[in-house]
């Protein structure tokens, strides 16, 4: 459960157009974030944080925006990105078992959610099947940023469910340290938890007022999850199975880590760095199958700042990425999917006129994707896109207007792949357009009401259009159409938020309406023992409500006057999502959650104690296409407790976080495992966690 802190952005941390414009485009309740500690505070007080998801650097967002950092995503940590975010206002995960697990935002997943690093692409294959990983691992994020619904204008239609950044600051914009230099870092060690996981991670920074170095590693190993059933395991397939209470095939092997360097200079800065992540993680829904993941990622990044004219400031950054993906059969390798790309941005910001202003940017990105083996359902594949785009914001006495567009060129080629005569060769070209208006309005004293309409296009992905052969993770055989076109939907949000000291509410209503959705439908025929699942283009609406709140209820501004302080916050969201060409619902929607958690904190500054304790209610969800499972409604109570105190130089956080306490029975119905594996893939049983980060 999340606790509303206080937004604070800042023209320092602001990152490239991109990342930026999103966050203008989406009407939301700006007033409040979810966060239940910020670093190195153990109080339950709300603190301001600095989000980076805003083009102009200003301290009222257009966007909802959710931002983890400190205490609270040290807390959250597992062992991928989506189940890291779980859980948070509108957001659910695929949940392909704990390691292969991707963000779902307001009911939608795959390449309609853009995941960067830093604010650039993190090109992989996580969006062309379940149960490929995303190959960022929590334990060296910095901070995360969840930008809740159209992103189109920053990353195109790809960004139409919402964007993830993940900021981990390997190249820094502003220097870290005086001319006298210095050097400061971050340690962690953690273990256990229904996954009895052992990790650790190290982060060291240095430099001067002209340069900084940055270096990071983490190791991170799991065992098969504890639930709270008995299942089947057969992993030498023997033909026997045996049984226990653990998910099967489940484990995990992570471990990378990164070197970055910036240079800093009187107008602007110059930095650039190399990253690694691998990982060997098993296939939840075969005893037998494990994967082999890499991945290599290089980046420049650099600003020119004080120009006279038209133009105040010059930004750019660039991203290479080489990304492999092999699944090993009882050891012995199999289907191997490759993706490399690049991605280059460049924005311009403009000198402010009266009260507006603006910015104005392009952006390049490039990849070529094989697939190789028996079970390679998509052809070779190449995709280029070129995009322009601009954003101006207005200052009004009551509030502010934004507008922006983005035009884009994309053409995807199919290559045919080698000995397999079901792919051809083939080319389709798109110019999707995009266009938003938004607004702020301070309506008074404590209250904000915000509002935006959007219209996106996006072109079909290369899987979409030229996938023709068994997926064994959606167990179906899938069939792409070469024919699809754009995909076009209008989305509209309103929000209204007030706040008055550390009491909070924020609720936020959207509406996204696709006139030609792109989904996967079953075509009621099969090959071989697989159903024939082919991709078609329908009408469909998703709606949806999220909400946020925090009273305090002891402490300051309370009715208490010690240092103690209890607060208690409260959320709730729910999405329907409904195929209107057939009147059915789509498939793997999240119920509808409400949670509450009290959150205590005694102490100030870096030395105090912290604990909570949160209940969260899944109803169960019966809304779901002909055919499909419904899944049960199910509570979990967590709870966490954490110790800041001095060390020397050094600040120690401890913690311990306990999971599912009743050791609740429980199936996600957002996952494909519910349908193509029913029963085999609950969701973690009770574990408890513990650990230390020290800072210095």
């Amino acid at each position: 459960m999340n606790t509303p802190v206080n937004i604070l952005v800042s023209r320092k941390y602001k990152k490239t157009a991109i990342v930026q414009i999103a966050s203008a485009f989406v009407a939301i309740n700006t007033v409040a974030i979810p966060l239940a500690f910020a670093q190195n505070q153990n109080t339950a007080t709300l603190h301001e944080v600095t989000v980076t998801g805003n083009p102009l650097g200003a301290a009222d967002l257009i966007a909802p925006a959710t931002v983890l950092t400190g205490t609270e995503l040290l807390l959250r940590k597992k062992s991928s990105l989506g189940e890291t975010l779980d859980g948070l206002p509108g957001v659910s995960s695929t949940y392909f078992g704990p390691n292969a697990s991707r963000p779902i935002i307001r009911g939608q997943d795959g390449d309609r959610i853009r995941v960067l690093s830093n604010g650039g692409a993190s090109i992989d294959a996580s969006g062309l099947s379940f149960d490929h990983a995303v190959p960022i691992d929590p334990l060296v994020i910095e901070r995360v940023e969840v930008l809740r619904g159209p992103g189109a204008l920053q990353y195109g239609g790809s960004a139409v469910g919402g964007v993830v950044n993940v900021i981990n600051h390997r190249i820094h914009e502003t220097p870290l340290f005086d001319e006298k230099g210095g050097v400061t870092g971050r340690a962690e060690v953690r273990g256990g938890g229904a996954d009895s996981e052992r990790a650790a991670s190290v982060l060291l920074e240095t430099g001067t007022d002209k340069f900084t170095v940055h270096v990071d590693a983490f190791d991170r190993k799991t065992a098969d999850v504890r639930v709270p059933t008995s299942l089947a395991c057969d992993p030498k397939a023997t033909g026997t199975p045996g049984f226990a209470q653990r998910l099967c095939n489940s484990s995990s092997q992570s471990h990378g880590g990164a070197v970055g360097g910036t240079l800093f200079f009187d107008r602007g800065y110059l930095g650039a760095s190399v990253e690694t992540f691998k990982t060997n993680y098993g296939s939840v829904a075969e005893d037998t199958v494990n994967i082999g993941m890499k991945q290599n990622r290089y980046a420049l990044q650099g600003e020119m700042r004080g120009f006279q004219g038209p133009f105040q400031s010059v930004k750019g950054q660039w991203s290479a990425v080489n990304y492999q993906h092999t699944e090993y059969e009882s050891g012995v390798a199999g289907t191997t999917f490759n993706n490399a790309g690049n991605d280059f941005r460049l924005e311009a910001r403009q000198a402010k006129i009266g009260r507006l202003e603006g910015l104005v940017g392009a952006q390049v990105e490039g990849s070529r994707f094989s697939a190789i083996g028996e079970e390679a359902f998509a052809p070779y594949t190449r995709t280029a896109s070129k995009a322009v785009f601009a954003y101006e914001e207005l200052g009004t006495d009551w509030g502010k207007l934004s507008a922006g567009a983005r035009l884009e060129s994309v053409r995807i080629e199919s290559l045919g792949s080698p000995g397999i005569a079901r792919f051809f060769a083939d080319s389709r070209s798109f110019n999707p357009g995009s266009y938003a208006l938004g607004g702020l309005w301070n309506v008074a004293s404590g209250w904000t009401a915000t509002s935006n309409l959007s219209y996106t296009q996006r072109a079909p992905k290369d899987y979409e259009l030229y996938a023709n052969g068994p997926h064994l993770a959606t167990a179906a055989y899938e069939q792409g159409n070469p024919n699809l076109g754009l995909e076009r939907s209008t989305n509209v949000d309103v929000g209204l938020a007030w706040k008055s000291g550390p009491n909070q509410f924020g609720v936020n209503a959207f509406v996204n309406q696709f006139n030609n959705y792109i989904s996967l439908e079953s075509t009621g025929t099969t090959a071989g023992d697989l159903p024939v699942y082919a991709y078609r283009q329908v009408k469909a609406r998703f709606t949806g409500l999220e909400s946020t709140g925090n009273v305090r209820l002891l402490g300051a501004q309370g009715l208490s006057t010690d240092s103690s302080t209890l607060d208690l916050a409260l959320k709730a969201d729910v999405v329907r999502a409904t195929n209107i060409s057939t009147g059915q619902a789509l498939p793997r929607i999240a119920p509808a959650r409400v949670g509450a958690t009290l959150i205590w904190g005694q102490g100030t500054g870096a030395q105090g104690f912290g604990a909570r304790l949160g209940v969260d209610v899944f109803s169960a969800q019966n809304r779901v296409p002909t055919g499909d499972r419904t899944t049960g409604g199910y509570t979990f109570v967590n709870a966490c407790a954490t110790y800041a105190m001095k060390a020397g130089a050094s600040n120690l956080v401890w913690f311990a976080r306990l999971d599912n306490a009743s050791n609740q029975l429980a199936y996600s119905a957002s996952s494909v495992l519910t349908q193509t594996a029913p029963n085999r893939v609950p969701l973690p049983g009770r574990g408890l966690k513990v650990g230390v980060q020290a800072t210095f």
